[in-house]
């Protein structure tokens, strides 16, 4: 499964989709391969929910903010994030896998086609796995049973409304 696009929404849909499985007993992780360093909202929730259902942060955070992390740290994180996600697959012991900001990875080349590639024909037929990210290559599209694009209409950044706790983390 596939959420994509240029719109807000991408991640909030794959841990819905998360929090679906979740209800019904299945054991979710999600690992985030650009969001880290920050307290997100979302983090709170999943301990609330106990083991069954994880969130990594494995990301130095966004590459776009003025801070002192480099290019080479964030291609290291998402390398990481990377080799975290084939053993995951080889385990195989979660229902549902959500690769969190992993297309945006390949769109900043912190990962590469051929490895996302490699890592969708390691999914075991019972995982579900969900990808989420700017910029999804149409290989990738190809590959997925279902894909969402998020279109912005409207934003309200747009207006100078900076990002809301609640609703943007």
């Amino acid at each position: 499964m596939v959420f994509t696009g240029e719109g807000k929404g991408k991640t909030t849909a794959a841990l819905g989709m998360g929090m679906r499985a979740w209800g019904q007993g299945k054991k979710v992780l999600v690992l985030q391969f650009i969001k880290g360093r920050w307290r997100y909202g979302e983090l709170n929730t999943a301990a609330q929910l106990g083991e069954n259902f994880e969130i990594r942060q494995l990301g130095e955070g966004f590459t776009y903010l003025d801070n002192e992390i480099t290019m080479e740290e964030h291609q290291a994180a998402a390398r990481a994030a990377l080799k975290a996600a084939g053993e995951e697959l080889a385990l195989a012991r979660v229902d549902m896998l959500i690769l969190d900001e992993i297309l945006y990875a390949l769109t900043l080349k912190l990962v590469t086609l051929e490895e996302i590639m490699d890592l969708l024909d390691k999914k075991p037929a019972q995982m579900h796995l969900v990808l989420t990210g700017r910029g999804a290559a149409p290989e990738i599209i190809a590959r997925a049973d279902l894909v969402t694009e998020m279109k912005e209409i409207k934003h309200h950044y747009a207006k100078g409304i900076k990002a809301q706790e609640g609703v943007e983390f």
